[in-house]
């Protein structure tokens, strides 16, 4: 079995490789799986405006919120795991704890704004209250002046 080299390895060889060889590998590497392409998208075309990637997130989130089957707790129970997954991939893509702030915060608010009874399900009350701990965790890391403005809206959250 090939061993993977580890991440400095990694690394030491693309330092060393010529700019169209980097492109070709980078191109090679976004063909074989979604997420690969859908990473590479953000890194070249969203990164350097953080506010719309946040805002086209958040619009992605309401948009999945209004299409949950409320009329069944076990469908809708499925939809929200699926927004949150994808909640959780940009998240992963950013890797910025503003940003994870921000999107986990407008989840659980699209959570409790959409009138689905997910306090009945015991699932779906300790999915809200484990992201309820993600965010605060996420929040902690932050400084001060931003904690501050995101206080009150996390306070808002009911527990």
């Amino acid at each position: 079995m090939i061993e993977t080299a580890g991440i400095a390895a990694i690394r030491k060889e693309l330092d060393r490789l010529p700019p169209k060889t980097l492109k070709a590998l980078c191109l090679r590497l976004a063909a074989y799986k979604k997420e690969n392409k859908e990473l590479l998208s953000y890194l070249l075309f969203e990164a350097d405006n953080e506010a719309h990637f946040i805002s086209a997130v958040k619009e992605e989130i309401d948009l999945s919120y209004a299409d949950i089957n409320k009329a069944n707790l076990y469908w809708a129970k499925k939809s929200i795991r699926k927004i949150l997954r994808i909640t959780n991939k940009y998240i992963k893509y950013s890797a910025q704890k503003p940003t994870e702030v921000e999107l986990l915060l407008h989840f659980c608010q699209a959570l409790n704004a959409s009138g689905i009874a997910y306090r009945q399900s015991t699932t779906l009350r300790n999915l809200y209250q484990n992201q309820l701990k993600k965010l605060n965790k996420a929040l902690s890391t932050l400084h001060e002046d931003l904690q501050y403005d995101y206080a009150d809206a996390i306070a808002a959250l009911p527990a």
